[in-house]
């Protein structure tokens, strides 16, 4: 009898412990916070019962916790033995005698029936087979429990999206049940394994489904796709949810550099809510608006939300320089005393610790013509903006050492300017010459140069050599871009090389735009870095001259291209402006061809032209004319568009190849505008001289520019030059002796 009471009571003991049991042992994966209340992916063993409700001995008190976003699922079904699957990588078991250890509860234990629970903030405990919820030491009802089928948790959407604020909706045209947080979007329809996230489709462990009203969905769906955290407490029966998203703190500094009592530093902030919460609050430690001394400084930066959570620390370390000092200005000069006429020479001394910017220079002049004191200043700045100015001043005596006409052309330096009387130069003998012609073919693309609406600027096909210029200014009012596009309609693969190119601007000066192109075009002949073969199949079309269009151009830009090419094969060139980020290769077949204004475009022949002069010249005042259509005269062509005549007024595009075979001793090479104004470059000798130094332009017909100057013997002079777009034309290298010198 006793030993069969004693079976009795087991029993009756068992099935109690059974009802508060999961009606199935789930997989648990490791945690996202491993401690000694943390047992990483453990297995349940459980006695077979066709009910599931015995429970092994062995599991009394174990802890499952899950950190990592996973479904917690078993193999088998309600029929099956309810063992759970271990987790990647593990093999089910574990060492010694096979029990699972038994640790201590993560929190503290709550059974089924208790009315109160302690949480830490930001818990949600779900009751495994149950719809008690907890949260904040409250109790909550779920519209349906949670439970596990076929192996899977399920728990109601409607639940755990009111206790964890999320938001709840429902399309209509997608029969789709909505949960956003944040940014975060989730999509559920009924009786189907998979799920979208943030548009992206997911499949679940098990298949969405209705209960009483109620939408059942994996919880590890919602936790996978959330990045939540969880906990399986065995000993409690429970889930508890980590609900709390830290807001996340951050900081720069807007500040290049921060000098010790003098910068008000910028602090750049940024927060947010992971979840979508308002930021309430901030904390600073260290922080400081002007740092009084220099050093090493750190700033610690956080947020808290409106949930009462404070984001994680952020620091920098901030480099606090000492107060910069201002720079030195100084200079000498060789002797105090000059005469009328006479060089002087100037050192300048000035220092400062991280260097100089600018130099501003009053009255600084190489000589004085008119007798008395004369004060020079100089101003320095450095890259701080600090300065300083420093003066002398120089006595200049009744003294004529070389009149002001003779000191310019003895001592002017190269690339400088000075002032002449211009007027003269028309009755100077003329330079006698011969030219030949290389047949290379001359795109100009130079109008409307005004381009006030996207279009086809112009279109011509080549083969063999052929020269660029592309000069326009964008009046659309919007954002534009430009391109050149090669197209090949033969049948072969054609081979086009790229040899020189010079690009100016985007810029809202022409001169200036123009000028760059030409001085950048002269660079690449002496540096050969714009050579480019390039390869175009038949039917193809591509992008060519691709520095024309790497910049957008602001309305009121201009821009300016030199480009030699060798094609192998004819080529189709189209010149287009198109709207910022259009597709030209799309917009090309739509794109009218836009009229020309009065300025010129054309494609001409034979656009380099060689110049020799056999002759001595420089013993006496001589010309030698340039663009002036009479001795140099001007390219017959076509426009490309309207194939209608065409003259290239000014042979813009053309290159001039000028060898003076024989230039005599003391000789002085100047170069002086007749039509206008002119910025640009002349190469001599193989060296590139600024027409004029210091962003200078030259004005006709009064100024000169200084080319070059013989020494005691003849020399061979080879002057390189094209116009520069924007300036004008015709122009004059002067040729005339050199005063004697005086020592």
């Amino acid at each position: 009898m006793n030993l069969k009471r004693l079976l009795i009571t087991t029993i009756l003991a068992t099935s109690q412990i059974a009802m508060v049991l999961p009606a199935s042992a789930e997989e648990l994966i490791q945690g996202d916070n491993p401690g000694a209340n943390s047992v990483s992916e453990q297995t349940i063993d459980q006695a077979t019962s066709t009910d599931q409700s015995g429970m092994n001995e062995d599991n009394a008190g174990q802890v499952q916790t899950g950190g990592q976003t996973g479904d917690l699922e078993q193999t088998g079904n309600d029929d099956t033995d309810g063992t759970a699957v271990p987790a990647e990588g593990q093999d089910g078991t574990n060492e010694g005698n096979g029990d699972v250890p038994v640790t201590e509860p993560a929190t503290t234990p709550v059974t089924p029936g208790s009315q109160t629970t302690t949480t830490g903030s930001g818990q949600l405990i779900l009751m495994v087979n149950s719809n008690k919820m907890y949260q904040n030491g409250k109790e909550y009802l779920a519209g349906y429990p949670m439970e596990v089928k076929d192996g899977v948790s399920y728990i109601s959407i409607r639940a755990i999206v009111e206790r964890a604020g999320f938001e709840l909706s429902f399309d209509n045209n997608t029969k789709e049940t909505i949960i956003k947080r944040g940014s975060d979007e989730l999509r559920f329809k009924l009786d189907t394994t998979y799920y979208k996230v943030n548009g992206v489709t997911q499949t679940m462990k098990g298949k969405s489904y209705s209960v009483k009203n109620n939408f059942m969905v994996p919880l590890t769906a919602i936790t996978k796709a959330l990045n939540i955290s969880y906990q399986y407490d065995s000993v409690g029966k429970r889930v508890i949810v980590n609900l709390a998203t830290l807001p996340e703190a951050s900081f720069t500094i807007g500040n290049k550099e921060i000098i010790a009592g003098e910068t008000q530093v910028q602090y750049i902030t940024q927060s947010s809510s992971p979840i979508g919460l308002e930021i309430v609050n901030e904390e600073w430690t260290g922080r400081q608006d002007v740092f009084t001394e220099p050093g090493s400084y750190t700033v610690t930066y956080r947020v808290q939300d409106s949930s009462g959570q404070w984001s994680k620390p952020y620091s920098l370390t901030i480099n606090v320089s000492k107060p910069h000092t201002p720079p030195v200005a100084n200079f000498t000069t060789d002797k105090d005393t000059y005469k009328m006429g006479e060089v002087i020479t100037y050192t300048d001394l000035s220092t400062d610790e991280v260097g100089i910017k600018d130099r501003i220079w009053e009255n600084k002049k190489l000589a004085f013509f008119t007798p008395g004191p004369q004060t020079i200043r100089l101003k320095v700045v450095n890259q701080f903006g600090l300065f300083s100015t420093v003066e002398k001043t120089i006595t200049i005596t009744n003294d004529l050492l070389y009149t002001e006409d003779n000191f310019n052309k003895l001592f002017t330096p190269i690339g400088d300017k000075y002032a002449f009387d211009g007027t003269t130069v028309p009755s100077w003998e003329k330079v006698q010459y011969t030219y030949t012609s290389d047949p290379v073919t001359l795109i100009r693309s130079n109008s409307p140069e005004t381009v006030y609406k996207k279009g086809l600027l112009y279109r011509e096909t080549a083969i063999g050599a052929t020269r660029f210029m592309v000069h326009h200014v964008n009046s659309t009012g919007q954002p534009m871009d430009m391109y050149v596009i090669a197209t090949n309609n033969n049948t072969e693969t054609a081979h086009l090389t790229q040899t020189y190119l010079g690009f100016g601007g985007p810029s809202p000066y022409a001169t200036a735009a123009g000028k760059v192109s030409v001085q950048r075009y002269f660079e690449s002949m002496q540096t050969g870095d714009k050579y480019k073969d390039i390869w175009i199949a038949p039917g193809e079309s591509k992008v060519i001259l691709n520095e024309l269009s790497a910049s957008t151009m602001k309305q009121g830009d201009v821009i300016s291209l030199f480009a030699d090419l060798y094609s192998d094969q004819t080529m189709q060139y189209n010149v287009v402006m198109v709207d910022k980020g259009q597709d030209p290769f799309n917009a090309l077949p739509y794109l009218a061809a836009l009229p020309e204004d009065v300025h010129n475009r054309g494609t001409y022949m034979e656009s380099t032209r060689n110049i020799e002069v056999t002759n001595l010249v420089g013993d006496k005042p001589a010309r030698l004319m340039i663009g002036d259509n009479s001795s140099d005269p001007f390219q017959i062509g076509a426009d490309g568009v309207t194939q209608a005549y065409k003259m290239n007024a000014g042979n813009f595009g053309m290159l001039y190849k000028i060898k003076l075979y024989r230039v005599a001793p003391n000789t002085l090479v100047t170069f002086n505008p007749r039509g206008g104004r002119y910025m640009g470059v002349i190469m001599v000798n193989g060296s590139i001289v600024n027409l004029a130094n210091n962003s200078a332009s030259l004005k006709a017909p009064n100024e000169n520019g200084v080319l070059f100057r013989t020494g005691e013997s003849e020399q061979t002079v080879e002057l390189l030059f094209t116009a520069a777009p924007g300036s004008n034309l015709p122009f004059s290298i002067l040729f005339q002796q050199l005063p004697e010198k005086k020592f």
